[in-house]
């Protein structure tokens, strides 16, 4: 609900994305596995989770976890984000999200003071983000109380086809989500990902979680609706359980809170946009007075890889370990020579893992 980009830094900065003609859309065909028999290969899912898939769609995850006591993670993923907006959208999955918080049809009052009042907090306990490609709600209960985890699975599936979009709330959001927007933040690294720098050639450039100001002061209750209604469905969400409870409990609870939820008639299709190639580097700065400090940021574009076999999983260990014996840079930060305050190296999805949080 404010706004944060992970994994990149936008204050003062030159930004280079080399490619050297690597795709960054996902390569049907690659496999790192050498093993001949991909079944031996495969990666299981760990037999502490149970798992399972309600008749309108919706799947889910349960883990027990008795660490901290009394206390369960829940998550409500929706398989959309920004990236799925019409033209006339950009910005509302975003404020759906924001909605969300402000009541639903069987917790019409603020859902933030109801569930503060039972001693959650807005932002450690209770959250939500949106991405490009998904939105996700957060809740940290205790469990020491049956009618405090009922209340929190109905709060789930309010949020998954219940969320209320009275004007008088629409209106009220309408501040609230530009709050950040003319920052300087946001207008450096617009310069970049509008003018297709890091995401080049691709939708994604096209469709910022943050979206358009005028979209927000002008956008009707219909059209944000629509968003809702096109994408908060059974069949594009997971329920994810992990805490101190009773597994078989948890499972009724959510099969009675989202197995009514009817599936939709007419689904759209959840479409994909690719990244494109581009055998050249890529580069752009961006500056202003009111920036704090400088950044240099370099990326390199490489496919989306698998991470469903033994092998890929061993494969990430080893990136792993290596970022980390690279990132002993900031020992460096010990001698006076130096000539950066802050190094970092990361691996992640350019897409997918870029998000804007609550």
């Amino acid at each position: 609900m404010g706004i944060f980009l992970r994994g990149i830094i936008v204050t003062g900065f030159v930004l280079f994305a080399g490619c050297a003609g690597v795709s960054t859309t996902a390569t049907k065909n690659y496999s790192p596995d050498t093993e001949t028999n991909a079944s031996l290969n495969h990666l299981p899912l760990d037999s502490n989770i149970t798992t399972g898939t309600l008749p309108n769609g919706l799947r889910y995850y349960i883990r027990k976890n008795s660490e901290p006591q009394n206390r369960a993670e829940l998550r409500l993923g929706i398989n959309a984000g920004s990236i799925l907006e019409d033209d006339d959208q950009r910005v509302l999955a975003h404020f759906v999200e924001h909605l969300a918080f402000n009541g639903t049809e069987n917790f019409k009052q603020t859902l933030v003071d109801y569930l503060e009042s039972i001693g959650m907090r807005f932002g450690p306990d209770l959250n939500a983000y949106t991405s490009f490609d998904e939105t996700v709600y957060m809740l940290q209960i205790p469990t020491d109380s049956t009618a405090i985890v009922d209340t929190a699975f109905r709060i789930l599936s309010d949020w998954a086809h219940n969320i209320r979009f009275s004007p008088e709330e629409v209106e009220k959001e309408r501040g609230v989500m530009w709050k950040n927007g003319d920052s300087v933040a946001v207008q450096m690294r617009e310069c970049w990902t509008n003018n297709s720098i890091l995401f080049h050639e691709s939708k994604y450039a096209e469709r910022l979680p943050i979206g358009k100001k005028e979209i927000i002061e002008t956008a009707d209750v219909e059209t944000i609706r629509r968003f809702y209604q096109d994408w908060y469905r059974p069949d594009m969400m997971a329920v994810v359980a992990v805490g101190d409870f009773d597994v078989a409990q948890i499972e009724a609870l959510i099969r009675e809170h989202f197995a009514p939820i009817p599936a939709s008639e007419n689904p759209r299709k959840r479409q994909e946009f690719p990244g494109r190639d581009h055998a050249e580097t890529l580069f752009s700065t961006a500056t202003d007075p009111e920036a704090t400090y400088t950044s240099i940021s370099v990326y390199y574009k490489k496919p989306v890889e698998p991470e469903n076999s033994l092998t890929s999983y061993r494969q990430n260990l080893v990136k792993s370990l290596h970022n980390s014996i690279l990132n002993r840079l900031n020992e460096l930060l010990q001698q006076r020579a130096t000539v950066f305050c802050m190094p970092a190296l990361a691996k992640g999805g350019l897409f997918a893992q870029n998000r804007f949080s609550a």
